[in-house]
């Protein structure tokens, strides 16, 4: 009957069309044996599985998605990449949501409009006491829209990155170490890989022994269709890749490798052709290790396919993103103050800590004290750092160009919610208003994610067309635990349900919520 009632609540407040179907999931988050690097421990599974089970779905798909907390503590699932086109209030972050307590359940309400591509999802809370949580989110086209390739005999998911912190002992792919996954292809059959990264601290390098890789999608654009021998795929990003079984029939190693650490790690899994004899041997191909200019190199080889269409049947190439004037300029740097004599990290000086109640819920109820608009500067503040529940103001249907500045010595990894963003530049040095001469203003691609390497700068062009409270954050789980986020408040004064779904009529309340 709850179930029912939630259809019915959808199909009168977001007007679904009856042709947009509807797929359902139960899941069970509870601790279990997890076996990361081949030694047992406790982390969270899903219906007992980790990675947790993968959602399959099509674009426009309703997805209603009943998960019951069995943990001993609150827990979050967040969507990262999928968009929840005016709808925060399912984005699954703690500033839009309240956590599930123990021993309940919440029903998400997802719906996957307008979009394609490879995603995955994630615990928003608990990842401090164990690992696990996550699984793979996969979105594809509808019928009758084309893709620009062929079917592939078979579509994989790779879920791979580092799992303990400060510093890992190795990476996992899909859930374990080395040699542990074997993924059986046909000589001469074309296959699928959609790989993310979903480590905690870590860019990985990307690659297949003997095997080259042509790039399809990135976050949901599909791109030209370059070769690479590898790939950087740095924290909470996606790609998807066609990989031909055109070698001998053996078996090859697959390989994931830290990039830019003075240790480099390493995991592998098992790339079989069906109708081999041969088992791998010797050690896995090397890849890049430390070479910056090598990956900012391949980072602008990324261009979008001009004439592919994505979620809808009009051509990539039609919306010119580089003929829109922006009307706001934001530059946003990363830093790592000492605040009371403790280690945290900022975003323009201000580091972000929770305030006791869901800023969306604070907002939509006017509850005052709980958090207030422009309390994180457009700018680089240069001085020290603060504690602050930043938020950031935005208008809708504004367009944004939005410079990410990275002043330290290691890669940042940026993910904005609710919206995808043009990577228009990205250099070494300090950002001035000469660097958008270099801005690439015609095939760029978009995306949700995006690297701003050590003592550079990434600059990107971002619709503001999505209402919503939403989380900016870096995708370093350390960086992000201790402050490196804020939210920005995209606000449509119209108040209508064009613009923005109505609160759902399950929504959990907590703090000062509470009561309203």
């Amino acid at each position: 009957m709850a179930v029912m009632s939630l259809l019915l609540v959808l199909l009168l407040v977001t007007c679904s069309s009856g042709e947009d179907p509807y797929r359902f999931y139960n899941w069970n988050v509870s601790y279990g044996d997890i076996y990361p690097l081949g030694i047992k421990q406790q982390g969270i599974v899903i219906n007992g599985q980790f990675p947790g089970p993968q959602i399959e779905s099509m674009t426009n798909d309703n997805l209603i998605i009943n998960v019951f907390n069995s943990l001993d503590e609150p827990f979050l699932v967040s969507w990262n990449g999928v968009q929840q086109r005016r709808n925060s209030w399912q984005d699954g972050v703690y500033g839009t949501n309240c956590p599930i307590p123990p021993g309940k359940n919440f029903t998400y309400v997802l719906q996957v409009k307008d979009q394609i591509g490879s995603y995955f999802y994630f615990p928003s809370l608990a990842f401090h006491k164990a690992a696990g949580g996550y699984g793979g989110f996969k979105i594809a086209s509808r019928s009758v829209i084309p893709v620009p390739f062929p079917p592939p005999a078979a579509d994989f998911t790779i879920l791979a990155g580092d799992c303990e912190l400060p510093f890992p002992d190795g990476l996992i792919i899909n859930g374990r170490g080395s040699n542990a996954y074997t993924f059986t292809v046909d000589q001469g059959k074309t296959y699928r890989f959609r790989i993310s990264n979903v480590g905690l601290t870590t860019s990985i390098n990307f690659r297949i022994q003997g095997h080259k890789m042509v790039l399809v999608e990135v976050e949901g654009i599909h791109t030209l269709q370059n070769t690479y021998d590898s790939l950087d795929i740095h924290l909470g990003q996606s790609y998807s890749v066609l990989v031909t079984a055109d070698q001998p029939p053996q078996d090859y190693y697959i390989v994931v490798s830290t990039r830019f650490t003075s240790q480099v790690l390493t995991a592998t899994s098992i790339l079989h052709y069906s109708n081999s004899a041969t088992r791998v041997s010797g050690l896995p191909p090397g890849g890049p290790t430390i070479q910056m200019d090598w990956s900012l190199e391949q980072a602008r080889s990324l261009r979008r396919n001009l004439t592919a269409s994505g979620p809808r049947p009009n051509p990539q190439g039609s919306y010119h993103y580089g003929l829109i004037n922006t009307t706001r300029t934001i530059r946003l740097q990363n830093s790592a103050p000492i605040i009371n004599g403790k280690q945290r990290y900022a975003v323009n000086s201000a580091s972000f800590i929770p305030a006791d109640t869901p800023l969306k819920l604070a907002d939509y109820f006017k509850i005052p004290g709980v958090f207030n608009l422009g309390s994180i500067p457009d700018n680089p503040a240069g001085s020290g750092g603060y504690l602050q529940t930043s938020v950031m103001a935005a208008d809708f249907r504004g367009y944004a160009e939005i410079v990410f500045e990275n002043p330290e010595d290691n890669v940042q990894s940026w993910h904005i919610d609710g919206h995808n963003f043009y990577v228009v530049g990205m250099d070494g040095g300090q950002w001035s208003p000469s660097s958008r001469s270099n801005y690439n203003l015609l095939d760029t691609i978009s995306r949700c994610t995006v690297q701003v390497y050590p003592k550079s700068w990434t600059a990107v062009y971002i619709p503001l067309d999505n209402v919503g409270m939403w989380n900016v954050r870096s995708e370093n789980w350390v960086r992000r635990y201790l402050g490196q986020q804020f939210y920005l408040r995209v606000y449509s004064p119209a108040n209508s349900w064009r613009d923005e779904y109505p609160i759902p009529s399950n929504a959990l309340l907590c703090g000062q919520a509470i009561g309203h």
